[in-house]
């Protein structure tokens, strides 16, 4: 298989959104926000690109105003990215003039040779670093732009996916560079920020070993005709699919004539919410009619009253806790104790909040799937689907 990050990261993010760009080469529309980080980072490349004459940060900013993707934006939305933009480059040209660099390589292509030696494939990811800098000390920096308005911590940038294959990609584009001469960026342009972290030559063969499952699971998928389900997260908003996507397309039609069975789709969904809305009440109130109930049977000292509906009664229910070392003891010489020993889901589950990140995903990777059944989840509406916000605040 040839893959690069971006198509591996769009697999972890959503297979369907993996299905529709890679397999099935859907065209996708951009969004603004695709459309104004490509403009961003083809202003950067401009300017490093015109060396040793630099551009001033008015011939930066001229560039950036020629080049706006105007078409189909409104008029309130092109103020509010050009005045975003414009903030950006003039607080990296002020952090960062351009002659203060010694550049390598912007927008550098490579390729990393993956060998599955238990499967005996050979696989090729490809990619582009935003800049490659040789730095004043002899080592090496790769530098990759970011328009996002979220910041992550050190933990993620220390074991960011996307840093490790470019740093395998500069190892192998130059073999003699060992791992610890690599820095790897990410430039936050937003605010201003760089975070930085670096790799061992173990980092390398933990990233190429999720490489090869990644792409195996995805053969798996393709070869099994098993689904590539939607994922449903805040980046659906960046996603030119959304209009097909199983899970977005019903938001794109004019459901009100849609009728199953002889009723009206709407009739039914609106139903639903008022019956979900009634069951939760009722299920708040019987708590409280049961802890009314339960103090007059303890005022009374009785076990069950009686009414013209029907009888209601309490019964105790003791919760034990056991001496494991004595019962150990016990069915140890029986051979039984091993039987007992089995992991429990609901402590499994507790932990899995305790514990860290990679950990938690290195269990995701032991699930398996026993049973599937089809639930039914409802959130109530607090916006208009159309609504526009400003990305930027």
């Amino acid at each position: 298989m040839r893959t690069s990050y971006s198509a591996l990261s769009t697999f972890k993010q959503c297979p369907q959104r993996y299905k529709f760009k890679i397999i099935e080469k859907k065209k996708e529309q951009k969004t603004k926000e695709q459309l104004f980080g490509t403009l961003i980072h083809d202003c950067l490349r401009f300017m490093f690109t015109h060396d040793p004459i630099f551009p001033t940060l008015d011939q930066v900013l001229e560039y950036y105003h020629a080049q706006f993707p105007a078409e189909n934006w409104t008029e309130e939305e092109a103020g509010i990215y050009r005045a975003e933009g414009e903030k950006m480059l003039r607080k990296f040209y002020q952090q960062n003039a351009p002659w203060n660099f010694s550049v390598l390589g912007l927008e550098s292509r490579f390729e990393v040779v993956l060998e599955d030696q238990e499967k005996k494939q050979t696989h090729i990811l490809a990619g582009i670093i935003d800049r490659i800098d040789k730095l004043p000390d002899g080592t090496y920096e790769i530098i990759d732009y970011k328009t996002q308005k979220r910041l992550p911590s050190q933990d993620q940038i220390d074991r960011d996916f996307q840093l490790s294959i470019y740093a395998m990609g500069l190892k192998r584009r130059w073999p003699h560079i060992k791992p610890d001469q690599i820095k790897l960026s990410l430039q936050f342009l937003k605010h201003g920020e760089k975070l930085s972290t670096k790799r061992s030559e173990p980092d390398f063969q933990k990233t190429e070993s999720e490489t090869l499952e990644t792409i195996n699971e995805i053969e798996a998928r393709v070869r099994e005709s098993k689904e590539f389900e939607p994922i449903v997260s805040p980046l659906c908003d960046f996603c030119g699919y959304k209009p097909i996507c199983p899970a977005w397309k019903h938001l794109y039609k004019n459901v009100k004539g849609e009728i199953i069975d002889g009723v009206a789709v709407p009739s039914v969904m609106k139903e639903y919410f008022q019956l979900r809305g009634e069951k939760q009440k009722a299920e708040k109130r019987l708590k409280e009619l049961s802890l009314l109930l339960t103090r007059y049977l303890e005022a009374e000292a009785i076990d069950r009253v009686f009414g013209d509906d029907g009888v209601i009664a309490r019964r105790r229910i003791e919760k034990y806790q056991y001496d494991f070392d004595k019962i150990r003891s016990i069915l140890e010489p029986m051979g039984k104790w091993h039987e007992i020993l089995g992991a429990d889901e609901k402590k499994l589950k507790n932990i899995l909040r305790e514990i860290p990140e990679w950990a938690r995903a290195e269990i995701q990777k032991a699930r398996l799937v026993i049973r599937t059944s089809t639930t039914l989840t409802a959130t109530k509406r607090k916006s208009k689907p159309d609504q526009i916000s400003n990305k930027f605040q």
